[in-house]
C-alpha cells in the first residue's frame, strides 16, 4: 500500500490548496477513505472521509463548509479542496483507507501572510 499526497504550499489566510492524493497497492473503489492532519505539537486529526463509490462524505467541524473531499475511482485519486484557509489549517495533511493501515508521507500546508 503507497499513498502519494501533492499540492500542499505556502497559502495566504483566505486562499485556497487543492490537495491530491494518490493511492496504489491495494483496489481502491473497494475502501472509504479520509484526509487527516497533523499540526506541530498536536496529534494527528480527522479532517474528512468519503465513502467507496463518494455518495457519503463527513467533515470534521473545524472544516465542515470551507473544506470539500472527492475521488476519481478511475485515477485511484482522493482530493481535498481547501478554502477561505486559517491560520490553524497550518499542517501536515494525509491520506489513508477509512479502515487503518499504513501512511504516506503527508503534504505540508502553510497558511500564513
Amino acid at each position: 500500500v503507497q499513498y502519494v499526497e501533492s499540492g500542499g504550499g505556502l497559502v495566504q489566510p483566505g486562499g485556497s490548496l487543492r490537495l491530491s492524493c494518490a493511492a496504489s497497492g491495494f483496489t481502491f473503489s473497494d475502501y472509504d477513505m479520509s484526509w487527516y492532519r497533523q499540526a506541530p505539537g498536536k496529534e494527528r486529526e480527522l479532517v474528512a472521509g468519503i465513502t467507496r463509490f463518494g455518495g457519503r462524505t463527513n467533515y470534521a467541524d473545524f472544516v465542515k463548509g470551507r473544506f470539500t473531499i472527492s475521488r476519481d475511482n478511475a485515477k485511484k485519486t482522493v482530493y481535498l479542496q481547501m478554502n477561505s484557509l486559517k491560520p490553524d489549517d497550518t499542517a501536515v495533511y494525509y491520506c489513508k483507507k477509512t479502515a487503518g493501515g499504513s501512511w504516506g508521507q503527508g503534504t505540508q500546508v502553510t497558511v500564513s501572510s
